[in-house]
C-alpha cells in the first residue's frame, strides 16, 4: 500500500472518529425536557444554637454566634406601631421611627452621627410600621466598640432635633401629594380602606392635617410611651464571643428604666366594613384597570393555615390556576395573583387582583371568581396538590439560608406569642394536607358573595360596563383633603 494511500485512509478514519465524537457531545449537551430533571432533597431545616437572655428590665436579648465574616449586625423589635396612634395624628408612629434615627443623639448631633458611621462603613437604622418598630445596625467587628454605643444612644437617648421634624414633616407632605400618581398604590389603599373601614388603624392614611397636628412633646411622649426596654427583643448576630456580648449588652441596657407606667398593648379588633360591593376610582387618564377583589381573612395561627397555604399554591404564581387560566388560556391580564394573607395577631384579608386592559376589566373580575367557585366545588387534582406542597416545602427551606434570617423568625414569633416549634409543625401539616383538605378550606374560608372589588380605571371605556356584574356601584373619591387654615 503506498503511503499516500495510507495517509488517505488515516484521514477518512480520524475523521470518522471525529464525527462520532462531536455527535456524542451533542447528544450529551441537549437540555434535558424539565420533566427528566433530578434533584436532590432539600435538606432538613436546621436552627443554629442560639443563645436567649432576659435582661432584669424585661429586655429580651437573642445572640448568635456567626465566624463566617468579620462582621455583626443586629435587630431590634419594639413593641408598638402606627396602630396604636390617635386617630387626629395619623403619622405620629412613622414619624417617630423616623426621628429617631435622623435626629440624631444627645450626645451626637445628627451630622456628627452620619459622618461618625460613614467613616466606619457602618449603619444604624430605625423605622416604625403598622404593627412594630425596629432598631437596627450593620459593622465591621473591628468597629463594634464605635458602632454599638451609637445604637445605645439612638435607641436610648434620641434627640428628635426640631428642625429634622420640620424636614421629615415636608417629606411627608410630599408623600401626601404624590400619593395618587400610581394606580396601583391607589387600588392598595382603597381596598384596605374597604375592606376594614375607613377610620380603621390599618386602613386610616396620613393626611395634611394630622401631620400638622403633631409636635416635637408628641413624638417625645410617644417614644417613652412605648419605646421601652420590657417591650424590646434584641438579636445580634456575627462574629462575637456570646459571654462577652451578653456583658455588652447588660452595661449598655441593664440600667434603662422606663419613665411612663406601661401601657397595655391591645391589637384594635377588624372587621369587614361592606359585606359586598363594587368600589370604582375614575382616571380617565389610564388605558388599563388595576383590580383588587377579596374579603376578610384569619391568622397565622389557624390551625388551617397551612391547609390554606397549599391553597395559595395551587392558586397563585406561575403554574397556578390564575395564571394558567386567566392570564395564559384567556389572555385577560398582564399580572394575575390571588392568595389568602393572614396577619399575625389581627385579621388579614384573601386578596386577588391584578392589572388588565381596560375592555378586559368585567371578564377579568369573573374569570377570578369563576376559579374560586371552582376551588369550592370540586377537589383539586393529585398532581395539583403534589405542585403546590413541594414548591410551598422547597422555598420554606430557603427562609432560614443563614443565621440572621433564622433568628429574625424567632424573634418574630416571640413578638407575636407564636410557639417556637411553629416552624416545624406547618411543615409537617403542609406535608399531610390532602386535596378533601383543601376542599374544605376552600368552602369554609372562600366566600365569594362576601367579595368586594375596587377598580382603579377609565369607568367610560370599560365594556361591557361594570352595571353587568349586577352589584352595586359606589364611586370613590381620592382627591386630597387639604390643611385648615389655623
Amino acid at each position: 500500500m503506498s503511503k499516500k494511500l495510507f495517509s488517505w485512509l488515516g484521514l477518512v478514519l480520524l475523521t470518522v472518529v471525529l464525527s462520532f465524537a462531536v455527535r456524542l457531545n451533542a447528544i450529551a449537551d441537549t437540555p434535558k425536557h424539565y420533566t427528566e430533571l433530578e434533584f436532590e432533597a432539600l435538606g432538613e431545616i436546621q436552627l443554629p444554637e442560639y443563645d436567649r437572655y432576659e435582661l432584669d428590665n424585661g429586655m429580651v436579648v437573642y445572640l448568635l454566634e456567626d465566624r463566617d465574616l468579620p462582621l455583626i449586625n443586629g435587630t431590634a423589635i419594639i413593641r408598638t406601631g402606627s396602630r396604636f396612634e390617635p386617630a387626629n395624628k395619623v403619622g405620629l408612629a412613622q414619624l417617630t421611627g423616623t426621628l429617631m434615627r435622623s435626629g440624631g443623639t444627645q450626645n451626637h448631633p445628627a451630622a456628627e452621627l452620619n459622618l461618625i458611621l460613614e467613616q466606619k462603613a457602618a449603619s444604624v437604622e430605625t423605622s416604625i410600621g403598622n404593627t412594630s418598630g425596629s432598631a437596627g445596625f450593620n459593622t465591621l467587628t473591628e468597629d463594634l466598640d464605635t458602632v454599638f454605643p451609637l445604637f445605645t444612644e439612638v435607641l436610648r437617648q434620641p434627640a428628635f432635633a426640631p428642625q429634622k421634624l420640620a424636614i421629615a414633616k415636608k417629606q411627608q407632605q410630599g408623600a401626601i401629594a404624590r400619593r395618587n400618581d400610581d394606580p396601583k398604590a391607589i387600588a392598595n389603599r382603597e381596598f384596605n380602606k374597604v375592606l376594614y373601614g375607613e377610620n380603621s388603624p390599618y386602613a386610616r392614611t396620613i393626611e395634611y392635617d394630622t401631620l400638622d397636628n403633631i409636635s416635637r412633646q408628641d413624638i417625645t411622649n410617644f417614644y417613652q410611651t412605648y419605646v421601652r426596654p420590657e417591650n424590646i427583643i434584641l438579636g445580634i448576630v456575627g462574629d462575637f464571643d456570646t459571654e462577652g456580648m451578653i456583658e455588652r449588652v447588660k452595661a449598655a441596657f441593664g440600667n434603662w428604666e422606663a419613665r411612663t407606667t406601661q401601657t397595655p398593648l391591645k391589637p384594635p379588633t377588624t372587621r369587614q366594613k361592606y359585606d359586598q360591593g363594587l368600589f370604582i376610582v375614575d382616571r380617565p387618564q389610564q388605558t388599563q384597570s388595576s383590580i383588587l377583589l377579596g374579603h376578610i381573612g384569619g391568622q397565622f395561627d389557624s390551625p388551617d393555615y397551612p391547609t390554606l397555604s397549599v391553597l395559595n399554591g395551587v392558586l397563585n404564581g406561575f403554574g397556578g390556576r390564575l395564571f394558567n387560566e386567566v392570564r395564559s388560556r384567556q389572555g385577560l391580564a398582564y399580572s394575575v395573583y390571588g392568595s389568602w394573607s393572614p396577619s399575625y395577631d389581627f385579621d388579614g384579608m384573601f386578596i386577588a387582583g391584578g392589572q388588565t386592559q381596560t375592555s378586559n376589566t368585567v371578564p377579568f373580575i369573573k374569570s377570578i371568581v369563576q376559579e374560586i367557585k371552582k376551588l369550592r366545588n370540586n377537589l383539586v387534582s393529585e398532581q395539583e396538590l403534589a405542585n403546590a406542597k413541594e414548591s410551598i416545602l422547597n422555598s420554606f427551606v430557603f427562609n432560614f439560608q443563614n443565621p440572621s434570617q433564622t433568628l429574625s423568625r424567632l424573634m418574630r414569633y416571640e413578638y407575636f406569642d407564636y410557639p417556637e416549634n411553629f416552624i416545624f409543625e406547618y411543615q409537617k401539616q403542609v406535608e399531610n394536607t390532602t386535596q378533601q383538605d383543601i376542599l374544605e378550606a376552600a368552602q369554609t374560608y372562600l366566600q365569594p358573595n362576601k367579595l368586594v372589588t375596587v377598580v382603579v380605571g377609565n369607568v367610560q371605556t370599560i365594556n361591557p360596563a361594570l352595571k353587568s356584574l349586577q352589584q352595586d356601584i359606589n364611586l370613590v373619591d381620592i382627591s386630597i383633603p387639604q390643611a385648615e387654615k389655623s
